[in-house]
């Protein structure tokens, strides 16, 4: 049996809807959390330079991504939040400052996420795009 045009653009247009129902939406339980971050998030959370998100749900645990790990020591990464950090060392003032800022609105978005309905536990996952993304070597 031959296809007309018509099939053949049809059965194309249900093939993509298919990988995009199966493959390329997004999971609806995450897409709810980051909302909540939005939603719920202090303005010092909200204009953070770095978007802590949600990128995955494993069962009860949310998987959040950060820029920082013991992979990827805050000092390494700090600058890049708060470039006026060039040149300062760790124990200056304002490096502090920014650490514990950064802290903070982690701390912030964490408890949001665990406190939304379905989630036990929040697992980090370390950003390497967002890393690469602004010069920052992952070695």
């Amino acid at each position: 049996m031959k296809l007309g045009k018509g099939a053949k653009w049809l059965a194309a247009a249900l093939v993509v809807a298919a990988v995009y129902w199966f493959g390329l939406r997004g999971d609806p339980r995450v897409d709810a959390l980051n909302q909540a971050i939005q939603a719920q998030g202090s303005p010092a959370l909200k204009s953070y330079p770095y978007p802590f998100r949600v990128v995955d749900m494993e069962g009860p645990v949310a998987v959040m991504s950060t820029p920082r790990s013991s992979a990827m020591p805050v000092y390494r990464m700090i600058r890049a939040i708060d470039p006026s950090l060039s040149g300062k060392s760790a124990d200056n003032p304002d490096f502090v400052a920014a650490e514990k800022a950064l802290a903070k609105v982690q701390t912030e978005a964490r408890q949001i996420v665990l406190a939304q309905p379905g989630v036990a536990e929040v697992k980090w996952e370390l950003d390497r795009n967002w890393l690469v993304g602004h010069q920052i070597s992952l070695d």
